[in-house]
């Protein structure tokens, strides 16, 4: 008899029913990232999505790569007052000022954190062990998933104490999910 494989459960929130939507939640979330550009995508990415939908900011993904370099970390770090002024003209993203200036700010963190690590995805994944967290029993379902954890409190706290901005541990828990430092998929085998 050949062994099932599993299947992520079937997503309920709004925005799943969209295609690309269901592609990222099936190909990219919860996937381990290794790449400095990516972990600062996604963590400015949910920055963006506070307050909304990922469906929003997912379907605006490619024009904030536009926007913002490619999540070229350099270049963000030397946008100016005048760029962030341009950005907030930019219909094709979020247009919120306190988080257009907290991402580009970051961005200068970033690099910080690289020149004392090496690299930020190596900071990243010390964090956690240098392998993604399990949850310590499966998930059965969606509802079950924590907004946060202590982890994730940390993680923001250090983070913060570095300079970040417009952080908290929700927010921090939701790129941990993304990035694959905690792997919170949920898997139906039935």
């Amino acid at each position: 008899m050949a062994k099932r494989i599993p299947q992520i459960k079937p997503f309920p929130w709004a925005g799943s029913n969209n295609p690309d939507y269901a592609r990222y939640m099936r190909e990219e979330w919860g996937v381990p990232v290794h790449e400095d550009r990516r972990h600062f995508e996604m963590l400015s990415l949910d920055i963006f999505q506070a307050g909304l939908s990922w469906a929003i900011v997912l379907r605006k993904r490619q024009s904030f790569r536009r926007a913002f370099a490619n999540w070229q970390i350099r270049k963000v770090a030397a946008f100016t007052p005048d760029d962030i002024s341009a950005l907030l003209e930019n219909p094709q993203i979020v247009r919120n000022r306190r988080k257009l200036e907290a991402v580009v700010h970051n961005a200068s963190v970033f690099l910080e954190i690289r020149k004392q690590h090496g690299s930020f995805d190596k900071y990243a994944w010390d964090f956690v062990g240098g392998k993604p967290v399990l949850p310590p029993k499966p998930y059965r379902d969606w509802k079950d998933l924590p907004a946060s954890t202590p982890l994730a409190a940390a993680l923001g706290k250090d983070l913060k104490r570095r300079g970040c901005k417009f952080l908290g541990s929700t927010l921090v828990y939701s790129y941990m999910q993304a990035v694959g430092l905690v792997d919170d998929r949920v898997w139906m085998t039935g």
